[in-house]
């Protein structure tokens, strides 16, 4: 059996890597973080156009009504540029949730960019103020919302805001969107992690102490494995927990739990490792490292803390 993504998957990927390298992203999310999301919304005109903003809306409206795989293979690279914005909720959580909702189109066609709060869970919306569309899911249904109070993030370009419902709520898979929300999050980890570690590697092919390159040192060098083997090990769990989405298998909330929690751990490792590779210039504002450093704090409690997740994974495996 081969369990690797296929032609079709790797070529979608490629197209992603091209797109995103040729823009810049690190001033996109500089500038997202100040006010300005229009350098941010240029890079999401781009994913448009690659039908990433249509992959999980249904063809009745436009869209690709693609597997959980695709996703995933989108997503982890959205995470490996640090793509600005509400990523996870516009493009895996509101398709869901909207279903029948005409608006899906929207969403398709890059004409809308949707946030969600799904409490208690998600207690608040990243970028509700700038997003076309806020989602309040809670118990089984939604509502539109409104944009209450904003709280300072740790990563200053995904601002939270406090949300109230401001339309009438109907029925919707709130359980399923929550699934796939933290899916995505952790694809999302897993690419920054292997941004991070390429980043490091590299880093440390240049960098010099006592007159010694440090990727030399067998420290350095262990350390940098020991992150490729916990991304290595986190990505497939990822993956299995989108076939497991797929399917609708009686075991989806262990294998997503599970993989949010391997990405997350993978993630922190990178960070730190990273953090340690580059040194005290790696954590400061004018060096872009530092970006993904903050969206790894901001995403690895998002759509679920590793608490929670590992809560769900003790729980499944006593049944």
């Amino acid at each position: 059996m081969n369990f690797e993504i296929d032609e079709q998957q790797r070529d979608f990927a490629a197209s992603i890597d091209a797109a995103l390298g040729a823009a810049d992203l690190p001033a996109a999310v500089r500038a997202w973080a100040d006010g300005d999301t229009a350098p941010g919304r240029k890079v999401w005109a781009q994913l448009t156009d690659l039908g990433v903003t249509a992959l999980m809306v249904p063809e009745r409206f436009d869209g690709i009504e693609a597997h959980p795989v695709d996703l995933v293979v989108a997503l982890e690279r959205l995470g490996r540029w640090n793509v600005p914005g509400p990523v996870t909720e516009s493009i895996a959580v509101a398709p869901i949730l909207l279903g029948d909702d005409e608006r899906s189109g929207a969403l398709a066609s890059g004409e809308l960019i949707a946030t969600v709060a799904a409490p208690p869970l998600v207690p608040r919306a990243v970028d509700a103020d700038t997003a076309g569309l806020v989602l309040l899911a809670e118990d089984g249904q939604i509502s539109e919302a409104a944009a209450g109070a904003e709280h300072e993030s740790v990563d200053p370009s995904r601002k939270l805001f406090d949300v109230s419902a401001s339309g009438e709520a109907r029925p919707s898979d709130v359980s399923r969107a929550v699934e796939f929300g933290a899916l995505a999050t952790a694809a999302q980890l897993i690419g920054a992690a292997q941004a991070m570690l390429d980043a490091a590697v590299e880093y440390a092919k240049q960098r010099s102490q006592f007159g010694t390159v440090i990727g030399t040192y067998q420290a350095i060098k262990h350390k940098l494995a020991d992150v490729l083997i916990a991304v290595e090990l986190a990505r497939p769990l990822v993956y299995g927990a989108a076939l497991s989405l797929a399917d609708q298998s009686a075991d989806t909330a262990r294998d997503v739990s599970a993989a949010k929690v391997a990405a997350a751990d993978a993630a922190l490792l990178a960070a730190r490792s990273s953090l340690q590779t580059h040194g005290a210039i790696g954590f400061t504002q004018e060096h872009n490292p530092s970006l993904l450093l903050l969206r790894v704090q901001a995403l690895r409690p998002a759509w679920g803390d590793p608490t929670w997740h590992r809560r769900r994974v003790l729980e499944a495996l006593n049944q």
